[in-house]
């Protein structure tokens, strides 16, 4: 199977990868010359541009960061989409708005080319495990002839019906979740730092108590590093919890805590750290309250 994958991030990365893994003939599209030359020396073929593909792809992954960089590198200037040939299927696994996924696929159909909206979950570790979780939807052809990409990156595949839009729908309450509770527990923890708790004990203790949740266990640990380096970007959730409210305001539905949590993405990336690791929304309190971080240990 010849497989594209635009985006070669730390989830595009690591599901390329997997699919090299898996045996497969992948070619992985990013602008970064570096990316590049590290994806080649793990096996794959790669390219600056999707418009740079060889024909005859199979399978087409994207892996950009929003519903323009999807767009774009299928429609715009140096776009793929007029390289994929009839029955092709792209796996659009970027977080977009329903509708921006319903748009995508729309005009794919008219090129007699197939989408399924695919977005993931399970960050760095399960991307380069070839274990992440996908909520998808789509024609059950369409993910027939997938199944050995899906096979390859994906753990748990939640196949969620046949209408394009609904992956993208729990993808989205599942990043309602994720940027609240990154958030909150950014804010336990620098209430506990300025009480006077010291941070690793705290972490540990409620590492072990009913206070815990899935974001503290993974994210605090970068904290408690002082290592800001992004995994998961502040501005993600800048982006990401922007789609849930303005699907709501649509629906006319309330959303206080989900609203409470971007403005303080916001706040964190107007301090200068949307390009840092989404944990350090903690950085909103140390400028607030003036509390002390742990810091990164000298090399």
């Amino acid at each position: 199977m010849k497989t594209g994958v635009i985006g070669l991030g730390t989830m595009g990365m690591g599901a390329a990868l997997s699919l090299v893994k898996a045996g497969q003939e992948v070619h992985g599209c990013d602008l970064r010359a570096a990316v590049r030359e590290e994806f080649v020396a793990a096996g794959g073929h790669a390219c600056g541009r999707p418009a740079e593909f060889p024909a005859g792809l199979d399978v087409l992954v994207l892996f950009v960061v929003n519903a323009a960089q999807a767009e774009d590198a299928l429609f715009g200037p140096d776009g793929c989409a007029g390289l994929l040939a009839p029955g092709c299927i792209v796996l659009c696994c970027v977080t977009v708005a329903p509708e921006a996924a319903r748009k995508l696929a729309e005009r794919l159909a008219g090129m007699g080319i197939t989408m399924l909206d695919t977005p993931v979950s399970g960050g760095k570790v399960a991307a380069h495990g070839g274990t992440m979780t996908v909520m998808a939807s789509g024609s059950a052809a369409g993910f027939e002839r997938a199944q050995p990409v899906l096979d390859a990156i994906a753990g748990k595949v939640w196949r969620l019906g046949d209408e394009v839009g609904v992956g993208s729908t729990v993808k989205m309450v599942n990043q309602l979740l994720a940027g609240v509770h990154i958030a909150v527990a950014a804010e336990a923890m620098a209430l506990g730092i300025r009480a006077g708790a010291d941070p690793q004990v705290l972490y540990d203790v409620i590492s072990s108590s009913a206070g815990s949740s899935w974001m503290w266990q993974n994210r605090m640990p970068h904290v408690l590093a002082g290592d800001d380096t992004p995994l998961s970007a502040v501005n993600i959730f800048v982006k990401d919890l922007g789609i849930v409210l303005d699907q709501a305001r649509g629906l006319t539905f309330p959303l206080p805590m989900a609203s409470a949590a971007h403005q303080l993405f916001l706040a964190a990336a107007a301090n200068g750290q949307g390009m840092r690791d989404d944990a350090f929304v903690i950085r909103v309190w140390q400028a607030l309250a003036g509390i002390a971080l742990p810091e990164k240990p000298a090399s």
